[in-house]
């Protein structure tokens, strides 16, 4: 099933299911139990399928990303977070710091997991049995930020306010039977940025799960962004930073199409 979260003319937040002919119907009851009525959704705001209760990313997971940042590849998941306010909605804007200026902001598609049910200790075997879905993700990087002026640290660079979109809908597990196995893209202003296969990943959706929840507790709604592959503006010679008036689309097989305008943040 793909899930959407939006809002509906008076105001209230649903869930729906879209629909192959691209309608969507009304889901009843809550995550893990829903029920598909036979009314229609009418949406006024598409929202992020999934309030995050945490983000948890991981840098530098994608081999031929590794290489063209000039990385060394890591022996285990290279692990950072970014503030669950930073998501962000499908559609809504990516806004470019102004108060805390950066002027090298980047873009960075990314498989997102949803974690369905409190986990800990979880074995490879058992790993994806607690995934209640995937979304697409764009990891935005202020580089500036992340590089010169954060001692080291990524969290900075990382948790603006609108620089974690999520969308558009979220996919069930039962949907997506193996998610190192997808096709992946971003696309700015319509030009084919990165693109790039999950099966590049150094360490693999089962093996992110079994790392990050043990001795951890990784809590229903967590959300586990997968690191990203080759392109990103960083690494182009010259480096290309996103600008107000462009559009950013990330594009994953199975899932659909992630797209947010960018802005400046008006202060």
């Amino acid at each position: 099933m793909k899930i959407i979260r939006y809002e509906n003319p008076e105001g209230r937040i649903e869930f729906g299911a879209l629909l192959e002919d691209g309608t969507a119907r009304v889901l009843s009851g809550q995550a893990g139990e829903f029920i598909l009525s036979d009314k229609e959704s009418v949406i006024s705001k598409l929202l992020c399928p999934v309030m995050p209760t945490a983000i948890l990313c991981i840098g530098l997971n994608y081999r031929r990303h590794a290489e063209e940042t000039g990385g060394k590849i890591p022996s285990f998941p290279v692990l950072f977070m970014k503030s669950p306010s930073a998501a962000q909605h499908p559609g809504a804007p990516i806004l470019l710091p102004r108060k805390l200026r950066s002027d090298e902001v980047d873009y960075e598609c990314e498989l997102a997991v949803v974690i369905g049910r409190d986990c800990k200790n979880v074995s490879r075997e058992d790993a994806l049995s607690y995934v209640a879905g995937y979304t697409c993700a764009n990891d935005v990087s202020a580089r500036d930020w992340q590089l010169r002026r954060s001692g080291s640290q990524w969290c900075r660079a990382k948790s603006f306010d609108t620089f974690a979109p999520l969308g558009p809908c979220l996919v069930t597990a039962d949907e997506i039977e193996d998610p190192n196995q997808l096709a992946i893209q971003t696309r700015v202003n319509g030009e084919v940025l990165q693109k790039s296969h999950t099966s590049d990943m150094l360490f693999d959706v089962p093996a992110l799960i079994e790392f990050l929840s043990a001795s951890t507790t990784l809590a229903a709604g967590t959300v586990i962004l997968t690191g990203t592959p080759e392109g990103v503006g960083m690494a182009r010679k010259p480096p290309l930073w996103l600008k107000p008036g462009d559009t950013v689309s990330v594009e994953i097989e199975k899932i659909g199409v992630l797209t947010n305008p960018v802005q400046e943040e008006k202060i």
